[in-house]
C-alpha cells in the first residue's frame, strides 16, 4: 500500500462530496449556512476513473453536504459502478423517501443521521418532522429492497449526550442494522467553519464538566443495559471506544490528555470536496488547492499521492478529523463486511 517515505500507492477508500449543501439546519453544523451551490458531476469524475482504477479503490463513501441533494446522483453511481467499486451513502434522510428507487438500485449500504428519539431528533435537526421523513425513507426502502444494511450514527453533543441509551432503542424501533456514536467536532475548521467556531459557540455543543460526569452515567447504563447489543455489534463500539468519547470532552475542557488513537486512515482513505479539493487525514499542511482534482486527468492521483505522503499523523489528539466526520466507520478500518 505505501513505499519507503510513505508514498501512497493504493488508495481502497475514497469519500466524495458530491454536493456541498445540506438540507438541515443542525446545531452543530453551518453546512446549511453555504448559498452557493457545488456539485461533482459525471463529466467532472470521468477523467479521473483511471486513476481511482490506479490507486485500486474499492470503496466510495459519498458524503457532504446531502448527497441525496445531487442533481443525478445516479449518473455517478453508474460510473463507479463499472468499476466494480462499492458504494456508501451518507445521509439525514429527510428526502430518502422521494430517492428510495435509486439508493436502493445503487448503493451497497446506507448511514443515516440519528440524533435521538424523534422529538431530540427533530430539534437538534432543526426542521420539523425530520424523524417522521427518516423513518418514512427507511420503511420505503425496507419495501423495495429488504437486505439492504441501513447503519445509524449518533454525533453526541450537548443536546443528547444523556440519551444513549435511548437512541439505541430508537434504532431498534426504526429496525436499523447498527448504531455507532461518535463526539460532536467544536473546534476544527470542518462543516463550513473556516476560521473556527469562537468558544462561546463551541460551549453551547460541547459538554461542561458536569454533564461529562453525567455522560460517563449514561456510557455505564448502556453498557450495563445493552450488553447483548454491544456483544453482537448492534452497537458498533466497544467499551472502551464508547468510554472514550466522554475523554474527548474533558481534553477539550484540560481535563485529560489528548490520546491519538490508532488510524490508518491516510494510507488507506482521502476526501474529494465538491469543489475538487482533496484532504487526506493528517495532512498538518492543510492542502487544500481548489479545484485542482479535476482541472485534468491524472491530476487527482498525483494530488493524493503527494498529499498522503506527507501526512503524519492525526491532526488533534482526540478528535474525529477529516474522515471522522465524513463517516466515522471509514477512518480507521477497511470497507467492512454487509
Amino acid at each position: 500500500m505505501t513505499e519507503p517515505g510513505h508514498r501512497i500507492t493504493e488508495l481502497p477508500i475514497l469519500v466524495l462530496f458530491p454536493h456541498n449543501r445540506c438540507n438541515c439546519r443542525c446545531v452543530m453544523c453551518d453546512i446549511w449556512r453555504i448559498r452557493q451551490v457545488r456539485e461533482i458531476t459525471d463529466v467532472d469524475l470521468e477523467p479521473h476513473v483511471a486513476s481511482m482504477r490506479a490507486l485500486n479503490v474499492k470503496w466510495i463513501v459519498f458524503s457532504g453536504g446531502e448527497p441525496l441533494m445531487h442533481s443525478d446522483l445516479p449518473s455517478l453511481c453508474r460510473l463507479l459502478r463499472r468499476e466494480g467499486i462499492r458504494l456508501t451513502l451518507l445521509t439525514a434522510g429527510l428526502t430518502l423517501e422521494t430517492h428510495t428507487a435509486a439508493v436502493a438500485e445503487w448503493m451497497d449500504e446506507v448511514i443515516v443521521s440519528l440524533d435521538g428519539p424523534s422529538e431530540t431528533h427533530d430539534h437538534i435537526r432543526s426542521v420539523p418532522h425530520a424523524f417522521m421523513r427518516l423513518e418514512r425513507g427507511i420503511q420505503a426502502l425496507r419495501r423495495l429492497r429488504p437486505e439492504l444494511p441501513i447503519r445509524g450514527r449518533c454525533t453526541i453533543q450537548k443536546k443528547n449526550f444523556s440519551l444513549l441509551c435511548e437512541t439505541v432503542r430508537t434504532a431498534h424501533e426504526l429496525h436499523l442494522n447498527s448504531i455507532s456514536f461518535l463526539a460532536a467536532d467544536v473546534s476544527s475548521d470542518a462543516f463550513n467553519r473556516p476560521e473556527g467556531w469562537p468558544a462561546e459557540r463551541q460551549k453551547g455543543i460541547a459538554l461542561n464538566e458536569a454533564e461529562v460526569d453525567a455522560l460517563d452515567h449514561e456510557v455505564e447504563s448502556l453498557l450495563r443495559d445493552y450488553s447483548e447489543d454491544i456483544e453482537s455489534g448492534f452497537v458498533v463500539e466497544n467499551a472502551d471506544k464508547l468510554r472514550r468519547i466522554s475523554r474527548h470532552f474533558r481534553t477539550q475542557l484540560g481535563r485529560a490528555d489528548g490520546v491519538s488513537p490508532r488510524c490508518n486512515a491516510p494510507w488507506v482513505s482521502a476526501v474529494v470536496e465538491s469543489d475538487g479539493a482533496v484532504l487526506v487525514a493528517g495532512n498538518r499542511e492543510s492542502d487544500r488547492v481548489r479545484s485542482v482534482a479535476f482541472r485534468k486527468p491524472g491530476a487527482f492521483a498525483a494530488r493524493i499521492t503527494k498529499i498522503a505522503g506527507r501526512a503524519a499523523g492525526c491532526v488533534a489528539p482526540d478528535a474525529p478529523g477529516i474522515l471522522g466526520r465524513a463517516g466515522h466507520r471509514v477512518a480507521n478500518a477497511g470497507p467492512p463486511v454487509a
